[in-house]
Parts: C-alpha cells; structure tokens; sequence
C-alpha cells in the first residue's frame, strides 16, 4: 500500500503542486506539491480510500467521502478545488495509459465488501427534515437561484427579488389564476397572491413541502386564495392564466421534456404566459458534467435527474406547442446562491450533523460547494424562458422587456 503510495505521489507531483497532504493510518503523509502548511488533509481511512484517490474521479472520491472510506479536512471550497485538479489529474494521458485506474481496481478488488454493502449504496435514499433546509436556505425557504439584481443583495433580498423577477416577467395581474409546478415550501404562490393580487395552485409530490407550504398559507390568512396540492403535473385538468415552473423540469427526463411542455400548453388559457426556470447542460448534447460530478449527483442527491441543454429546452418547448419568446441566463447568481448555501452550511455543520446521518452530512457539504464549482467554472447554467402558447399574432406580443425591469412602464 505505501509502495503504491509513494508511486501515485511521485506521479502526481510531476504534473500538478497541490497544497495537499495525504495521510495512510495516521502517517506522517505524502505532501503533493510546495507548501508550509496544506490548505487540504485527506486521510484515508481504508484500501476503499486509498483505491478512490488511485483512480481520482469525482464520482469515486465523491463516494469514497460520504461512505466514510476518507476524511478531509480544510474549507469546502478548498477541498472541491482539489478534487477537480485531483479528478482532472486522472484523466490526463499518461506514457502508462491506465495506470492508476489498473492500481485502483487490484486494490478495490481485495477489499472486503458485499453485495448487500454495494447494493445499499446504489439504493440509498435519504430523506430530510424541513428543518434541515431551514437552517441554510433563506427564510422562505427558496431551494432554486436567487435573482442579485444589484450584486450586493442578502440571500434573502435576492430570494424576494427573485420571485417578483418571475412574477413580474410573467405579467401576473390581479385575479390571474396561477399554477406553479414543483411549489416547494410555497414561497411563489404566497408571493403572487399577497403582492400580485392571484388566484394560485401550488403542486408537490413531497410529503413535507406540502404540509409546511399548507401551514404557511393559512397562517397567511390566504386559504381562500392558494390551495397547495399533492399532484403530479400531469394530473391537473383546470385552464391557467399564468403557469410557472421553477426547479422542476430538471427531474422529468430527457424523453419526456416535449410532453411536459405539451402538458403546459394544454393547462394554459389561449393568452396566457408561463416561465420555465431549470438548470441546464452546457453541452449542446445534454452530456453530464466532467469527471464523474454528475454522476455522483445521480446516485446520492437527485436520482434520474437530466439537465437539458437551453437549445433542447426551446427545441422540445416548441413541439410542445409553445413559443418561446424571452431566455435569461442567470449562471452567475445561480454561483452566488450556491456560495450563500454552502457558507451557512459550514457555518451552522455542528448543528446540522445533529439533525441528520452523518452520511447525509457530508453528501449535502459535497453536493452545495460541488455545485458551486460548477456554475462557476460553466460546467451547468440556469436559465428562465418565457413562452406562450405557438401561433399568437404578432400584434399580442410586446415590443420590448422593458415591463420585465420596469413594471408598468408599457408593453
């Protein structure tokens, strides 16, 4: 173990300085690049850690992390900047094609697991308390992109002005009757009907965002106003003046996009306007993130999700029989957010390991500063798209957005 050690250091050292320190069974440790004192400490717990950091995707140090095969100590944002590098490492030619991947696998081979232990990380599925989210989202629990207009914004400032963005931009009036699929904890339907004036639907498949979003509709005094429902999109047969979706088309699939904006188009009234809000691909062929990230995502935080490129959204958007007619990109905010997450995530982790699994933990820490990296680094981007239904006269649409920043400054 330590002859293959001291090979991958040597290795590593030829073509990266990295302010790491690598420990094996309490060892002095393999330093990976010039430095006083490591930004980052790993400490390999088992032949299980040892094989991730041998084959450095993050897919595999991602999982090595959470099942507890490594310990890591150092800031979050240091610790996902060196397993991109680490991750990055690996996948770079080699004058041994392979060889830290062939190490990996004799190593992984002769440590002991089962079946049952490989089966139960595939199918393990962890579910959250409301008050988890309450500790680190904003106070109306928003769990999608703030909207910073200005940059210098609270989260919870940006959480506000995203919503009246969404809001504003899908010309919601008084008396419109609004739906809004994948409502969360209800903060947009609350928005719309105390500030817009709506008449608003709010859907969840979620046990726990439906009774909380329920809770806080009727210490509103909006009962007669908002109905949250436990209803899958497809399930809904009324007509809508104004549909919004926000975070939610991330979790139908690929195969189903034409049919989820299909679905829309059908639920809403002949002059109404809908806005779709989703993280997407920034590959133009929908392929997952670099170096095993989506993968990691795919079995730890959101089974089956699929980020559509923007140029799929508007492609299935228009077979869908809508036309879409304004695409925001909010990347940078989408960063921001992410960066106000993971700091009160860090901030309040004595409290947070209280409430959950330790296992669950260190997922959401992986997941909140992984995610930043990514939009940071255009690895995924958001955006919002306006549309209505195909086939209006061009004497219905309005000639500028100006209504979009200035409301009530014309049409």
């Amino acid at each position: 173990m330590e002859a293959n050690l001291d090979h991958w250091a040597e290795r590593l050292r030829q073509r990266l300085d990295l302010p790491l320190l690598v420990r094996w069974k309490g060892g002095a440790g393999l330093k990976l690049g010039q430095f006083d004192m490591p930004r980052v400490t790993l400490d390999a717990r088992d032949a299980k850690g040892i094989a991730a950091l041998l084959n450095p995707s993050l897919d595999n140090l991602g999982e090595a992390y959470v099942e507890g095969h490594l310990d890591v100590t150092g800031s979050a944002p240091d610790v996902i900047e060196i397993a991109h590098r680490l991750a990055a490492s690996g996948s770079a030619d080699d004058d041994k094609p392979g060889w830290m991947g062939r190490i990996a696998r004799g190593i992984a081979d002769a440590a002991s697991h089962t079946k049952a232990q490989d089966r139960a990380a595939i199918e393990y599925h962890y579910d959250v308390s409301n008050d988890f989210y309450a500790e680190w989202l904003d106070p109306r629990m928003l769990y999608s992109c703030a909207y910073f207009e200005n940059g210098d914004e609270t989260l919870a400032e940006a959480q506000t002005k995203k919503l009246d963005h969404i809001l504003t931009k899908a010309r919601v009036q008084p008396g419109d009757r609004l739906l809004d699929i994948g409502c969360g904890w209800g903060a947009l339907v609350l928005r719309a009907a105390e500030k817009f004036g709506a008449r608003c639907v709010g859907i969840t498949l979620s046990q726990n965002q439906h009774a909380l979003a329920t809770e806080r509709v009727k210490a509103a005094g909006l009962a007669d106003r908002i109905e949250i429902r436990l209803q899958d999109y497809r399930e809904v047969t009324e007509t809508f003046d104004r549909i919004t979706s926000v975070g939610m088309c991330e979790h139908v699939g690929l195969k189903n996009l034409e049919t989820y904006f299909r679905v829309i188009h059908d639920r809403l009234a002949p002059d109404g306007w809908a806005l779709n809000h989703n993280i997407t691909s920034t590959d133009a062929h929908n392929a997952e993130t670099s170096h095993g990230g989506g993968t990691f995502i795919e079995r730890y935080v959101f089974p089956h999700g699929e980020l559509p490129h923007i140029s799929t959204i508007l492609s299935t958007m228009q077979l869908g029989g809508l036309e879409p007619l304004d695409a925001e990109g909010l990347r940078r905010h989408y960063a921001r957010t992410l960066g106000c997450w993971s700091n009160n995530f860090e901030a309040k982790a004595d409290k947070l390991k209280a409430m959950v699994p330790e296992k669950t933990w260190r997922i959401w820490r992986m997941y909140l500063v992984g995610c930043q990296w990514a939009f940071e680094n255009d690895e995924i981007s958001v955006f919002q798209v306006l549309c209505r239904r195909a086939g209006q006269p061009a004497r219905t649409l309005p000639w500028s957005r100006r209504w979009m920043y200035a409301p009530g400054s014309g049409s």
